[in-house]
């Protein structure tokens, strides 16, 4: 059984949708755009704030129209795929002052959803289609796979691209690009896997023509990769892992916080729990490069779950063309990963890092 990973509702904060200042007029008074980029989003809120009080607020459908006319993204021209740039808050950052790898899970996911919203999908789930919630059908993530050259740090202006593509008969792949907007340098990469299943039943299934024509519809119609060589990381298995492990955590516990709308542990969750069982030498001295996971059966509120790492050899994985990536091997760690339920010892998730060292 696979995990359903829909990204978690957000409670009020003092700063609005990422990237975006509240949209009232005492935030629009006193932001402090960064360039040329932030000064265009402070006319794009002050526009789109005007524009919901000239038509006499926002309620219902003016409210989702609001969010659209306020977030800082867009479908491409062929509308194949979709662009949103978002500013790197402090609450995103960890102890080097740069986003964290959670950070970016989030992003992604929230780009994701913004893309398939903007192309008329369903505002109550990920990218379901009218055939889909008429039958009770929902898309599960089979795998993830993130790759960061560069960390954005504190205020930075990061723009990610995605787009989705037909992935066989069974499921669909969602592909992203992350770029810093500053000099348009690519900073990171990332790739997941989808697949169809019933909400009631739980049961895979296949992606039907009615489905095919409403979601792929949307997609490019040759095949696009995030990461077009054959020999890269996004591709390579992750084996069984049996016990011992060379480190652990164990009697991780979900918070409530930790539950998306589906009341499921929400995905960015599983990456915290496998960094869990990193050593801490490691993360004083490396940073993460790539984190794989393959997701194989779904998190509930009252499970309690093991982290395990073992160490795993260095290879020539590849660096995708990255200028970041680390030029030896004895500067690169590399870990597996799994995470199972505490009492029955059934895999939740196995996973795969690689970490490069900080640079001193």
């Amino acid at each position: 059984m696979l995990r359903c990973h829909i990204p978690p509702q957000c409670g009020p904060a003092p700063l609005g949708r990422r990237g975006l200042p509240r949209a009232t007029p005492a935030a629009l008074r006193c932001a402090r755009p960064r360039g040329i980029v932030a000064s265009a989003a402070a006319a794009q809120v002050a526009a789109a704030v005007a524009t919901a009080e000239g038509s006499g607020g926002a309620g219902g459908g003016e409210r989702r129209g609001l969010a659209e006319r306020l977030r800082m993204g867009s479908l491409l021209e062929d509308g194949l795929s979709y662009k949103e740039s978002f500013v790197v808050r402090s609450y995103e950052v960890g102890i080097n002052k740069t986003a964290t790898v959670e950070t970016i899970a989030n992003l992604l996911q929230e780009v994701g959803c913004n893309h398939a919203q903007s192309v008329g999908f369903s505002t109550d789930g990920f990218a379901t289609t009218m055939t889909m919630r008429e039958l009770g059908l929902i898309w599960v993530t089979n795998r993830m796979h993130i790759e960061i050259y560069k960390y954005p740090a504190w205020g930075d202006v990061v723009e990610i691209e995605t787009w989705c593509q037909a992935d066989g008969r069974i499921g669909t792949r969602r592909d992203w690009i992350l770029k810093d907007l500053a000099n348009g340098e690519v900073i990171g990469r990332a790739t997941s896997k989808w697949v169809m299943m019933n909400q009631n039943t739980r049961r895979l299934q296949r992606v039907n023509d009615e489905v095919r024509d409403e979601v792929f519809i949307h997609c490019p119609k040759t095949p696009r990769l995030a990461f077009p060589e054959e020999n890269n990381g996004s591709l390579k298995k992750i084996p069984i892992l049996t016990d011992p492990a060379d480190h652990s955590r164990l009697g991780l516990v979900p918070r409530r916080a930790d539950l998306d709308m589906n009341q499921h542990v929400n995905n960015v969750t599983y990456i915290g729990w496998v960094l869990e069982s990193i050593p801490q030498d490691i993360i004083d001295t490396h940073e993460l490069q790539t984190i794989t996971l393959d997701y194989r059966r779904e998190c509930q509120h009252d499970d309690i779950v093991d982290s395990l790492t073992y160490i795993e050899e260095a290879d020539e994985e590849s660096s995708n063309g990255s200028p970041f990536a680390a030029p030896h091997p004895e500067e690169k760690r590399q870990f597996l990963h799994c995470l199972r339920f505490a009492q029955a010892g059934d895999e939740i998730n196995r996973g795969r890092t690689v970490w490069r060292k900080l640079a001193r």
